[in-house]
Formats: C-alpha cells, sequence, structure tokens
C-alpha cells in the first residue's frame, strides 16, 4: 500500500483519540501528505506535528463540513500548498444517543447535516481537481448502525444518515468511474474512540457480548483498511461498502 506521492485530506481528524488521527498517521505512514482538517485547529495542528515527524508534509485548516464556503476554502488551501488532491476520506461525523420520541427537529437536522451533508460538499468540492487529474479515491466513514438500524451508540437519525452515506457513495462512485475516481464506503463498529462519550460501560459491555470477537474494534484497524481502498490494490473496487465490526454485522 504505497501512497508515495499523494496527497490526502481527511476531514474531522483532529481528535487525539478518534479515527480521523488514525486514518491521517497510516496515511502519512504509507507515503501521503496529509491535510488534517477539523473543526478544532489546535487539535489539527497537532495531528499535522505527528504527520510531519513521520516525514511527511502536513497542512493543518479549520473545516466546518456542513458550510459549503469552509468546504471550498478547505480544498483551495489544499491545491494551493500540494497542488492537487488524490484522497478525501470524509471521516467528520457526530453521533447522539437519543429515543426518536425525545428526538427534537433540531437534533435530527443536526445530525444529518454533518454526517450526510457534509460527505456531499466535501466529496462535490473534489470532483472537478480529480476529474482533472483523472484519478481519485473518495473514502466514506459510514457506520454498521447505517446497516443494522442502530443498537450501538447512535440514534434512528445517525443510522439514517450513515445509509445515507452508503447509497450517496454508490450513485457516485457510478458518476465519476469514468474519469478515474473510486468512491467507497467503510462501515466500523463499535470502535474504542471518543466518540463513545455518554455511553455507559454496562452498555458498552453488553454490546461486546454481542460482537464475535468479544471486543470493540482499533481506530487503526479502521485505517489500515481506508489505506487500503485508497491504494493502487484496490484500483478496481468502487461503489463497496466494508464491514469493519468483529463480526457484528455480516451481509
Amino acid at each position: 500500500m504505497n501512497l508515495q506521492g499523494k496527497v490526502a485530506i481527511v476531514t474531522g481528524s483532529g481528535s487525539k483519540r478518534g479515527i480521523g488521527r488514525a486514518i491521517a498517521l497510516c496515511l502519512a505512514e504509507k507515503g501521503a501528505d496529509i491535510v488534517v482538517a477539523d473543526m478544532n485547529l489546535e487539535g489539527a495542528k497537532e495531528v499535522a506535528k505527528e504527520v510531519e515527524a513521520l516525514g511527511r508534509k502536513a497542512l493543518a485548516v479549520v473545516a466546518n463540513v456542513t458550510e459549503p464556503g469552509s468546504v471550498q476554502q478547505m480544498v483551495d488551501e489544499t491545491l494551493k500548498a500540494f497542488g492537487k488532491v488524490d484522497i478525501l476520506v470524509n471521516n467528520a461525523g457526530i453521533t447522539q444517543p437519543i429515543t426518536t420520541l425525545d428526538m427534537t427537529l433540531e437534533d435530527f437536522e443536526r445530525i444529518i447535516k454533518v454526517n450526510l451533508t457534509g460527505t456531499f460538499l466535501c466529496s462535490k468540492a473534489v470532483m472537478k481537481p480529480m476529474m482533472e487529474k483523472k484519478y481519485g479515491r473518495i473514502i466514506n466513514i459510514s457506520s454498521v448502525s447505517g446497516k443494522r438500524g442502530g443498537g450501538v451508540y447512535g440514534g434512528s437519525h445517525y443510522s439514517a444518515a450513515k445509509a445515507g452515506v452508503l447509497g450517496f457513495a454508490k450513485a457516485l462512485a457510478r458518476e465519476v468511474v469514468e474519469h478515474g475516481i473510486t468512491v467507497n464506503s467503510v462501515a466500523p463498529g463499535l470502535i474504542a474512540t471518543d466518540i463513545r462519550v455518554g455511553l455507559p460501560m454496562e452498555k458498552e459491555k453488553a454490546i461486546w457480548e454481542t460482537i464475535p470477537m468479544k471486543r470493540p474494534g482499533t481506530a487503526m484497524e479502521i485505517a489500515e483498511t481506508v489505506a487500503f481502498l485508497a491504494s493502487d490494490g484496490a484500483a478496481y473496487i468502487t461503489g463497496e461498502d466494508i464491514d469493519v465490526n468483529g463480526g457484528s454485522h455480516m451481509d
């Protein structure tokens, strides 16, 4: 999985224990230069330093994936610094453990906007630069919740958003395949990251018992799957979603 000479944008990659950070570092270890995009600029700068410590170039940018202007600025800064975008990882996302009965319209729209609309905006923003180069890898982070209908740590709005990501990716894959661009998704199960904040330990352990491997996954296990989809080894894979969940859901 040699990514030498590639430039990757990873959204939501400024958290110390998040999947995004692991993806940024994993891609860097395999040779890619990284744009660390996050709402938290200080966090993004810290991850950028870690990338540079691996001998790769890094750019930390503030990015609100729900705002078209912010997304376009992220891409413009990437093009200014590196001249191209080879890989986009749509990782930015939020969740909320809540029942549909208790959910407000504001709750629903907020989760949809970050997880699904953000994926659309970021993907659209990189399409023209990728088309010009006749090369691109767009990789979305979905969730097992989008395939099995919840049951992990998100409400119905989170499941709907993550299921939407899968459908969006398949449709987009058909649109851009002639331009040398692949679009795929990774659907993590329970992963040991900060997104689990608010999930009682008793409930988390109960979830472990439903997982054939009897443990949560690691952020690096997700990152390695993303790295494969970003590599030339996955050149003939598009419109696909890969489950990384220890067996908790099997298609």
